[in-house]
């Protein structure tokens, strides 16, 4: 089925462009959350009068997240955690709690950006991967200390 995206989706193009996805994707997926519509002629003609528009936004939203990255490398995220007396934290840090303790510290952005190989379940320091664009990656430290 060819769709044309409305928003950038991961693993599968950015907005403005002609994909072609499974029929059930597109149905159960794409079109109920407004990701994409329908590839027709009409459909066509409006994206290309909005192609420059979608352009600006791509070059502001790169921008932006370059400039987010810069900031957030050279972050130390503090998360006090409650753990054992050989280190082991009762409970885990996950995407959520790093994405929480972020916004305290004035960096708002989704849990689902931010890449954990696995759950942190001890005490010291560890890097973090955080997507912030498609094409922006970055690196966050993360320091779990005792509550």
């Amino acid at each position: 089925m060819k769709l044309i995206l409305l928003q950038d989706v991961e693993n599968l193009g950015l907005a403005g462009e002609e994909v072609s996805v499974s029929p059930g994707y597109a149905r159960n997926y794409l079109l109920p959350r407004k990701l994409a519509s329908k590839a027709s002629s009409g459909t066509l003609r409006v994206l290309a009068a909005r192609k420059e528009k979608i352009e600006e936004q791509r070059k502001n939203e790169l921008k932006s997240a370059n400039e987010l990255s810069a900031k957030i490398s050279t972050m130390v995220i503090n998360i006090p955690m409650q753990a054992s007396d050989d280190g082991h934290l009762f409970g885990s840090v996950s995407e959520r709690v790093i994405a929480e303790r972020l916004a305290e510290l004035g960096v708002t952005l989704e849990h689902h950006r931010i890449r954990l190989p696995k759950q942190i379940r001890q005490i010291g320091d560890f890097d973090v991967t955080i997507k912030l664009h498609a094409q922006v990656d970055t690196s966050a430290k993360v320091s779990v200390v005792r509550a």
